[in-house]
This record gives C-alpha cells, structure tokens and sequence, in this order.
C-alpha cells in the first residue's frame, strides 16, 4: 500500500452471485481487469455495463461517485485485478471508460492497457503511470527496461514465471525501484 502512486491491488475472486452493494469513492483512480468470468458494474453517472475477461475499465472517482459491482454468473466464480491509484489532481469530475484488448495482442508481449495519455488504445487514467499486461506461455520471454526515476510493480496474475532469475507465482507482487533491465 503506498508504493508511490499504487495505493493497492486487490487480486479478489468472488462467488457467484456475489459482489459489492452500492458504495462511495472520491479522488481515486480505479482500474478493473478481468482474468475469468463476468463483472456487472453500475454507477451514479448512469453507466451500466459488464466486464468480461480481457477487458479494462477505468473509474475515474474524483468529486465522488457511486457504484455496485457484482458477478454476472450464478455458476461461476469471477476472478479480477482491481488496482487503485491515486490521481494526479484532486477534484477532477467522476468519469467511466472501457476498452477490449484482444488476446492475441497480449501473447508473447507487452501490451499498455492504462496510460495518462491513452496512447496506442489504451484507458486514459489521471496519473503518469503504464499499466500492461501480458499472456505468457513456457517459454516465452518478454524485456522491459526500467527508466531512470521510475518505479516498476510487477504483478503474476495467473500461473508461474522467472523474473531476473527470481520464480514468482500466482499472487506474487515485485516492486522495482532501480534502473534495471527486466526479463
């Protein structure tokens, strides 16, 4: 919690059926991606939509909104990324984006999925940070390079890999805080 704009990451399965009744947030920025099932969101801006598995949603919460969320399916459990992150204003009028990146735009690489300057597709999100995402199979190896006065979190979402050497699952978060060249 607090790893400079990173509030938090909640790597949350949820039920059934089950969910989260109508609730308040200002002044954050939070990000939604699913990895299996469905997500019913509803907010007080009048947004009303679901989330499926390889898509991004951004909630934008600045003066204040209000929202449910809850999982689509009776049968099956939901399972999601859901990252706060603090804005880089206070104040700023409450909005809602998504947007579906294709699976075969993640295999084998990189793909920016959140930026400040919505670039190459991505959400547009009130703060200087990129957020990506990445489908590995066994074998496959992906770089990034740290800039200098940058800080890198790395998240393993789902299965296994090796970062620098270091073997990370399911759960497993890494925060970077040096100039480094990831692999």
């Amino acid at each position: 919690m607090g790893f400079p704009s990173l509030r938090v990451i909640n790597d949350d399965p949820i039920a059934p059926g089950a969910g989260f009744a109508t609730h308040g947030h200002r002044d954050m920025e939070i990000f939604t991606y699913v990895l299996s099932g469905v997500i019913e969101y509803k907010d007080s801006l009048g947004t009303g939509s679901v989330i499926r598995p390889g898509e991004a949603q951004i909630m934008s919460a600045g003066t204040g909104i209000m929202h449910s969320e809850f999982n689509h399916s009776q049968t099956e459990t939901l399972h999601l990324l859901q990252i706060w992150i603090l804005p880089d204003q206070e104040g700023l009028t409450p909005r809602y984006d998504q947007k579906t990146f294709p699976v075969e735009e993640k295999h084998g690489k990189l793909r920016l999925i959140a930026a400040k300057d919505g670039r190459h597709g991505a959400v547009t999100i009130y703060q200087d940070v990129d957020l990506y995402t990445s489908i590995l199979e066994k074998g496959d190896i992906v770089t990034y390079h740290v800039q200098p006065r940058r800080y890198t979190w790395l998240q393993i979402a789902t299965g296994e890999a090796t970062l620098n050497g270091q073997e990370l699952i399911a759960g497993d978060g890494v925060q970077i805080t040096v100039e480094e060249k990831l692999g």
